[in-house]
Order: structure tokens, then C-alpha cells, then sequence
């Protein structure tokens, strides 16, 4: 079995092409077993305040007790801040998968 990095996956998309299209999405949850498919989920789309609308339903979420995930593209500093869970950005250990 390969080891596979999400960090480097997500590193390797080339962001300076405009590919319209879920295509590179698909494939990384595909690699994953489209966990997506086991949960509810909320989309949030539009042209602005995404990630601010993204952050608040997340936290009135959290506040009902219930566990939560976040999902936000792009990141500033660090890739995990893509992927947060209840409020804290994944473990470093949880990108790598062997």
C-alpha cells in the first residue's frame, strides 16, 4: 500500500489555472471512502462571505452540542487550517494516511 499525504495532495493542485469542475475534490474524497456520504452536511456557496457564514454556522452548531466539522479553502499559513473540528484544526497526523 502507497502512503498518501493530503498536505501534499492539496500542495500539488496547481491554483493557478482555473479548472471549473469538482474533479480534484472528488478524487481526494474518493481516496478518503467519501466519508461525506455518512453525514449531514451543510454547503455554504455564493461569491462573498463564505467562510465568515461557514465559521458562524459552525459555532451556532458547536453551541447545540453538536460535533462539527469545518471545512475552508484556501488556508493562510497552515494547510490543517482548512479542517477543523469543533473549533481545533486537525492533528498534523491526521493529513498522512499509509
Amino acid at each position: 500500500m502507497t502512503k498518501f499525504n493530503c498536505g501534499d495532495y492539496l500542495s500539488s493542485l496547481n491554483i493557478d489555472v482555473m479548472r471549473f469542475g469538482l474533479d480534484a475534490m472528488k478524487g481526494l474524497l474518493a481516496k478518503f471512502g467519501n466519508p461525506q456520504d455518512d453525514y449531514p452536511t451543510i454547503l455554504v456557496a455564493g461569491t462573498n462571505g463564505k467562510g465568515s457564514t461557514a465559521a458562524m454556522v459552525a459555532s451556532i452548531m458547536k453551541q447545540s452540542s453538536r460535533r462539527v466539522g469545518l471545512y475552508t479553502s484556501p488556508h493562510l499559513v497552515d494547510v490543517r487550517e482548512r479542517i477543523v473540528v469543533n473549533g481545533t484544526k486537525i492533528p498534523v497526523r491526521a493529513l498522512d494516511s499509509t
